[in-house]
């Protein structure tokens, strides 16, 4: 079962966030060979999504960066998102290991 994990983003802001992935045992994976994708939807049926920019940033102690630059999160619609975060394994095995919401404020400052 997939951790939740709630975020929260400012539009037009670059933002970044690092997540530690660990297995059932409780013990941190070794993300060695692995790649990771994760996207935002309105609702789960949404034919409309927005990629986070996902890598896997330390893969002996399981940590995936999710990321989003300032053009990105200033063309998504402010509200709240649905969100998830899939590894595959080397094998092709996929895995959701994070969901939640993410709440996108708006931009005031619009310089």
């Amino acid at each position: 079962m997939a951790t939740i994990s709630n975020l929260f983003v400012d539009a037009g802001s670059d933002y970044s966030n690092i997540i530690t992935v660990s297995g059932a045992n409780g013990q941190v994976l070794d993300l060695t060979g692995y790649s990771v994708a994760s996207q935002m939807r309105k609702s789960y049926s949404s034919s409309t999504s927005y990629n986070f920019t996902a890598s896997v940033y330390d893969a002996p102690n399981g940590k995936v960066r999710l990321q989003l630059s300032a053009t990105v999160s200033s063309s998504i619609p402010a509200g709240r998102w649905l969100y998830d975060v899939e590894i595959t394994s080397p094998s092709g095995g996929k895995t959701r290991v994070v969901e939640g919401i993410v709440t996108l404020t708006p931009q005031i400052t619009q310089i």
